[in-house]
């Protein structure tokens, strides 16, 4: 009997319904171990993990925003979403480790391996959203997993499972970008001005997300990059140069070999 592939799976996190209470950083932590990164308040923000790394996997941003209410006066608004490794469909990260520690699960999922990690570093640069992040005490890298030894147990993130309002949702890419695609039309149809939806294009510069975020303004404001671009999406073009080039050099040198007999 034939085995059945698992299907790719990914994350829908909804930021209209965040409220930054941060569970799912909690979650995290405790599932995978994840040090504490010793971080208080910054004195700019509520935000008191800044941002994804090493030893913040999942992180909740904390946007205040000064709007106008009317002619007159200006209003806050406060926008919370938690971010986390976006598990692209082309993967930099994957293609230029050295060693193999970066693998694509069968969930569709991007792991690192830590005992096979060498610190080389390669993979922080050639991530587009800078996820990936080097451990200070051991130079290796870490980032999200997706939970990948709970998904093979069948059981959801720990993150999705702490979130108490939903803002994160869990299951096949396909059927979180169909209700990413519900959950937006139902917000226009509000006259939620600026809802749109982030990672949800599988023809974008990484070639789709594994994780799609529902946004209520520019990505930019979230301090997510408009246009990703995979850095290493041309390399098949330039090592069939490189082929073309080396035959062409190789050609060359035996006819001038060949002449000089």
């Amino acid at each position: 009997m034939t085995a059945v592939e698992p299907e790719r799976m990914g994350f829908f996190t909804d930021t209209s319904v965040c409220i930054g209470c941060k569970a799912c950083e909690v979650a995290c932590k405790e599932w995978n171990h994840v040090p504490d990164d010793h971080q208080g308040l910054t004195g700019f923000s509520y935000d008191n993990t800044v941002g994804l790394g090493a030893n913040t996997w999942r992180h909740v941003a904390f946007i205040e925003q000064q709007r106008p209410v009317d002619v007159d006066r200006e209003g806050m608004r406060w926008l919370m979403a938690s971010d986390v490794c976006k598990h692209c469909t082309h993967a930099a990260c994957l293609d230029v480790c050295p060693t193999g520690s970066l693998f694509r699960t069968e969930f569709g999922t991007v792991v690192v391996q830590e005992d096979v990690c060498n610190g080389c570093g390669y993979c922080v640069p050639a991530c587009p959203y800078g996820v990936i992040d080097k451990r200070e005490d051991d130079g290796r890298v870490w980032k999200c997993t997706l939970c990948y030894d709970r998904l093979r147990d069948d059981l959801e993130p720990a993150c999705a499972k702490a979130c108490p309002t939903e803002s994160i949702q869990f299951g096949p890419l396909e059927e979180m970008r169909e209700r990413a695609g519900d959950r937006l039309r139902e917000l226009q149809t509000a006259g939620i001005d600026g809802a749109q939806l982030y990672g949800d294009d599988p023809d974008d510069g990484v070639g789709g997300q594994g994780s799609i975020f529902l946004l209520l303004d520019e990505p930019e404001v979230y301090g997510l990059p408009p246009d990703p671009v995979v850095c290493t999406r041309d390399l098949p073009a330039m090592w069939g140069r490189a082929g073309l080039a080396s035959v062409g050099l190789l050609a060359g040198a035996a006819l001038a070999f060949m002449r000089r007999r």
